[in-house]
């Protein structure tokens, strides 16, 4: 195969890429340790890509979730797992305009971040927020991608307005909260301990509720005076769904994002009506280059500025080298992490 070509080097010179890099691969569906070093051909950028050296990786609970053969990549991309990375761009298909050799990118993929290097198109790629490392950078597309989509679009979140989060602790609901709160609306956050709540707290939500201890549709109800969430992110189902229902406001908004307690559940349905609720869900993966590139155009607009004012900031968990990926997903799966876990990759 062909090696890549970069443009120039910081000498001005151009050089030439490897042929291969080291990658994480699936070697077979099961727990952490089927995560293992292998080495790859190097990915080589299409019409409107770039070629990203990835310095560091987002962890997010898809990759644990295709790693388990719950989530396979959609058709095209990557086998690699990784749907977020950030480095520097080495090399550019035919058609890119934006980006160029030696611009510092952060990027949302289909997959491949796990590894030295990982093309994107151009379009969904951003560049590094002003105020943040690499390695912070790694841990924004995903969680803002998700968060900016579903809990100011689909779920049409607005100043005044209360959104509750489930999940407070984690990369989705540590965004979440920091984002609802900077942009004036008041947050409720579900967490399983002390310490998650108080963290939540932290970051702008105006009560935590320790699910282990509390029930949060009854303080739901104090906490607004019996009105309601009038937006509900909920990555757990199950049986929360009814309860959600319960905790929900007149006109109020369900977005549903993940099924950690099980996609099926026994719920109340004529509280749709009687509330008159909106429940809708997405996922990010699978949608188009376009749609993604959309709400990257928002995301730069709305929030990128917040970074530089030093409003908003990735709350990082820990940080494991690539080859160590085994270790982050067991982060992960034990629970005890608040905000992301991001992988090293130099």
């Amino acid at each position: 195969m062909p090696a890549a070509i970069l443009k120039k080097d910081a000498m001005g010179k151009s050089v030439k890429l490897p042929t291969t890099m080291t990658a994480i691969a699936i070697t077979e569906h099961g727990g952490p340790m089927v995560l293992r070093p292998e080495k790859r051909e190097l990915p080589q950028p299409g019409n409107g890509e770039i070629l990203i050296r990835v310095r560091a990786a987002g962890v997010n609970r898809p990759d644990i979730l295709q790693r388990m053969g719950i989530y396979p990549p959609p058709p095209g991309a990557s086998d690699l797992p990784g749907l977020e990375a950030s480095g520097d761009v080495v090399a550019t298909g035919p058609g890119v305009t934006r980006f160029a050799a030696g611009d510092q990118v952060t990027a949302l993929t289909p997959g491949g971040g796990y590894a030295e290097y990982c093309k994107v198109h151009e379009s969904n790629a951003l560049p590094v927020p002003d105020g943040l490392t690499l390695t912070q950078a790694a841990a924004v597309p995903e969680t803002f991608f998700t968060v900016w989509h579903n809990v100011f679009e689909r779920g049409g979140l607005k100043p005044g307005e209360t959104l509750l989060v489930h999940g407070g602790s984690s990369g989705i609901g540590t965004t979440a909260i920091q984002l609802a709160a900077v942009f004036g609306s008041r947050v409720i956050a579900t967490a399983g301990s002390a310490d998650k709540c108080e963290a939540c707290i932290n970051l702008g939500a105006e009560r935590a509720i320790n699910y282990r201890e509390e029930d949060f549709v009854t303080i739901v109800r104090e906490v607004t005076k019996g009105k309601g969430a009038d937006v509900i992110l909920d990555m757990v189902g199950g049986d929360y769904i009814d309860r959600n229902y319960d905790a929900a406001a007149v006109e109020g908004r369900l977005v549903q994002i993940a099924f950690l307690g099980g996609a099926r559940a026994s719920a109340d349905f004529s509280k749709l009506m009687i509330k008159r609720l909106v429940h809708t869900g997405s996922t990010l993966r699978p949608r188009p280059v376009e749609f993604k590139a959309q709400l990257a155009r928002g995301l730069e607009q709305n929030v990128w500025p917040l970074f530089a004012k030093g409003r908003i900031a990735p709350v990082m968990d820990m940080i494991f080298p690539l080859k160590e990926a085994w270790r982050a997903h067991e982060r992960m799966e034990d629970g005890n992490h608040i905000g992301k876990i991001v992988l090293d990759v130099n």
